[in-house]
């Protein structure tokens, strides 16, 4: 797994360590507004609002937070003041294990909104960090609750991504604790398949943006097992894997796999 290192990260040049850059905040103050032009709005809490609403989650963002791989957004117990949602790129979060080691909670692309883990506690309970080059938008927290209040379609929505989330932990809970092996690798990329779908990419083909032992740290499976079993479905021509790009051959089978109808 990628090592969880503290900021600011250090990469050697001429036998000197050098602070790698923090993530870049760019004011997008002055600009276009952000949510009514952005790509993946209707993936993320702008959904299907009116203009005035939209302009006011425009204002919501200020600035846009740049990220390159292996940054940081935020860290375990940082006080929660925003939630981001991510324009473009991904990110996976971490929490730490009781034997310390770091534990992969979840992997998150764009139009997904990031954050929630800090609005019970008021501090964030995990650890975000760029999976590839990445960007997102901060939404003050406070700022939210009040355009929700005047707002009913975005209140709603808002409460519909909570609920997501809430099922989607739910299911992970019920994937790690009563599925095999197998099925659970299958469930994690039907997952990425309609994930993918659902923001206009393809289905059927698409790239492992976190390393195999991430996903068996986010599975609860060894390294070893994901790699044979990524060998054995392919063998079985369910998959194509080619490196980190992966290709769904026989989607039918691996709903049957997991016990979902096909």
């Amino acid at each position: 797994m990628e090592a969880a290192a503290a900021l600011p990260n250090a990469i050697p040049l001429r036998n000197h360590v050098m602070p790698r850059p923090r993530a870049v905040l760019r004011d997008v103050s002055r600009a276009q507004p952000v949510c009514s032009t952005c790509q993946v709005r209707e993936k993320c809490l702008s959904e299907g609002l009116d203009a005035a609403t939209a302009k006011r989650v425009d204002e919501l963002v200020a600035t846009r937070i740049r990220l390159r791989k292996g940054d940081t957004l935020y860290r375990a117990g940082a006080s929660f003041t925003s939630l981001y949602a991510i324009r473009s790129g991904s990110l996976k979060t971490l929490l730490l294990a009781e034997d310390g080691r770091d534990q992969v909670a979840g992997y998150h692309m764009s139009g997904e909104v990031l954050g929630l883990d800090g609005i019970g506690n008021n501090v964030h309970e995990c650890q975000a960090i760029a999976l590839e080059d990445t960007e997102v938008c901060p939404m003050p927290f406070d700022r939210i609750e009040q355009v929700a209040r005047d707002h009913p379609t975005f209140q709603r929505n808002v409460h519909r991504y909570l609920s997501r989330e809430i099922a989607r932990q739910r299911a992970l809970m019920l994937l790690l604790g009563t599925m095999r092996a197998d099925q659970r690798l299958a469930a994690f990329l039907l997952d990425l398949s309609q994930r993918y779908q659902a923001r206009g990419y393809s289905s059927s083909e698409f790239i492992l943006r976190m390393t195999r032992e991430e996903i068996g740290s986010y599975l609860g499976l060894k390294l070893e097992t994901v790699s044979r079993l990524l060998s054995r479905l392919q063998q079985e021509g369910l998959i194509q894997v080619q490196g980190r790009v992966v290709k769904l051959l026989e989607r039918g089978a691996l709903k049957e796999l997991v016990g979902q109808s096909a």
